[in-house]
């Protein structure tokens, strides 16, 4: 049996280098999907892991094992995508676009998306099933009022994320404590200073914004819309039961995947009770919904959207993502950049930066915000005991570097779900991802004018021991 040894810096600046230029050039350059630039990733790193004394078997063992450790996020991709096709059928999304087009004014309306999305998601535990409700809605209401897809998205964003790393339910939350060995209420409390005043700037911005696209607002297109969604679906207060109906089993801590999978099934009822729908089609849309033409783009876009079949190829990135960063671990890539990065560590402001570092760059690598929240305290913890760095730091900034970078990588199960949902392209939406930036930026420049009273270096040992 051969000897397993470590890559060398140099050969994972190739494999990385290599993979960063296949996905980016596949995606940018040549317009190919990313899917290939990760299936073929992954015989990258197997070639490099069994030149490295791995066995093609064991590479294989542990791409299947870190599909499986996605599943929960694979099942809520697929239920989320019957559930927007479905709600479209069944006139559930659309009552909601009308609604909002003829209440939320034009001014007010891309702070009341990002308040509305972070309540849905601190109500709910999840960005995913907050984006896909709530989050779709809003980008139908943006769009009627003639506000850039990207801004809507970001505001969007900017509420479910929020939402989701301050509620109780979320994974996100459970795992990033768990992992990091504090209590979850520990984490939120200790999260709250940074996260309610990156909020409260980011509402600001986006209050300001909103002003500026005020005065472009068409009140005929939004009028036109209104009376197209009026004359092909029957507008009624009942179709809002569904989405509150998700929203409370949700907030009572019920399982987001049967929760989420029980709305979608709802929608096929609503479309037969109140749309008028012949069974057979109302049950098709949970796959693929029939097309709908209202001769104002726009809307078609947002309504000819949606059902399982939708997600296939979101499906497909996460798969071969999760697999890529179980290969990544597994050839010890990961465990070499952790060791390297942290002889970098002088103070708690460079710990910080290197925590967030880190959970972005397993979100990049990892192509899943699970495998972030996991790896990076997994690679830290010890580093964190061995400053005095309170725990609740590492908790803090893992949360941070894991889940508010999650939907940055174009090929992450976060930045592929949020781009299919939202219909809008992870470059375009991200620099409108202002609660991500702020919460970064503040969480950093915290640490640089108010450092932790229980963090001590050692000055005497200037030059960290590897943790793993």
């Amino acid at each position: 049996m051969s000897k397993k040894t470590l890559p060398s810096v140099q050969l994972i600046a190739l494999i990385l280098g290599s993979f960063l230029l296949l996905a980016s050039s596949f995606t940018a350059v040549l317009n190919l999907p990313v899917q290939l630039a990760l299936f073929l990733g992954w015989f990258l790193v197997i070639g490099v892991g069994m030149y490295l004394g791995h066995s093609y078997k064991d590479l294989e063992h542990s791409a299947a094992r870190g599909i499986f450790e996605g599943t929960p996020a694979i099942l809520i991709l697929l239920s989320v995508g019957i559930l927007t096709g479905t709600w479209v059928t069944g006139g559930i999304v659309p009552t909601i676009i009308y609604y909002g087009l003829n209440t939320i004014s034009p001014e007010l309306f891309l702070p009341a998306s990002m308040l509305i999305c972070s309540l849905t998601a601190l109500a709910t535990g999840t960005s995913w099933g907050a984006a896909g409700t709530a989050g779709i809605a809003m980008m139908g209401i943006g769009q009627g009022m003639g506000i850039p897809a990207p801004v809507t998205a970001g505001a969007v964003l900017s509420g479910v994320y929020f939402g989701d790393k301050l509620s109780p339910l979320s994974d996100s939350v459970i795992l990033a404590a768990g992992m990091s060995g504090v209590s979850v209420s520990t984490h939120i409390i200790r999260m709250l200073p940074i996260s309610l005043s990156s909020y409260l700037i980011t509402l600001v911005l986006f209050s300001v914004t909103g002003l500026s696209y005020s005065n472009n607002v068409d009140l005929q297109q939004v009028e036109s819309i209104s009376r197209a969604i009026a004359s092909h679906f029957h507008i009624t207060w009942l179709s809002l039961i569904p989405p509150l109906v998700v929203i409370a089993l949700l907030s009572r801590s019920k399982p987001a995947f049967p929760v989420i999978t029980l709305g979608a099934f709802l929608g096929p009822v609503w479309a037969v009770a109140l749309q008028g729908v012949d069974p057979v089609s109302a049950l098709r849309s949970a796959w693929e919904p029939e097309a709908i033409s209202t001769n104002i783009t726009i809307l078609d876009q947002l309504l000819n959207n949606g059902g399982m079949e939708s997600m296939l190829g979101s499906l497909a990135v996460i798969v071969l993502g999760l697999g890529f960063g179980s290969l990544l671990e597994a050839v010890g890539v990961i465990t070499v950049i952790a060791e390297k990065m942290s002889r970098l560590i002088k103070g708690e402001t460079s710990l910080t930066s290197y925590t967030i570092l880190t959970g972005f760059m397993a979100n990049l690598l990892g192509s899943a915000m699970y495998v972030s929240l996991i790896m990076t305290p997994k690679l830290l913890t010890k580093t964190y005991d061995r400053l005095n760095a309170d725990r609740h730091l590492l908790s803090r900034n893992s949360e941070f570097g894991g889940t508010l970078t999650s939907a940055m990588v174009p090929w992450s199960d976060n930045g592929i779900f949020m781009a299919g949902v939202l219909g809008v392209s992870t470059f375009e939406y991200v620099p409108y991802m202002w609660l991500s930036f702020s919460c970064i930026g503040l969480a950093i420049l915290f640490s640089y004018f108010a450092p932790s009273t229980r963090f001590d270096l050692i000055k005497k040992d200037q030059t960290l021991e590897t943790d793993i």
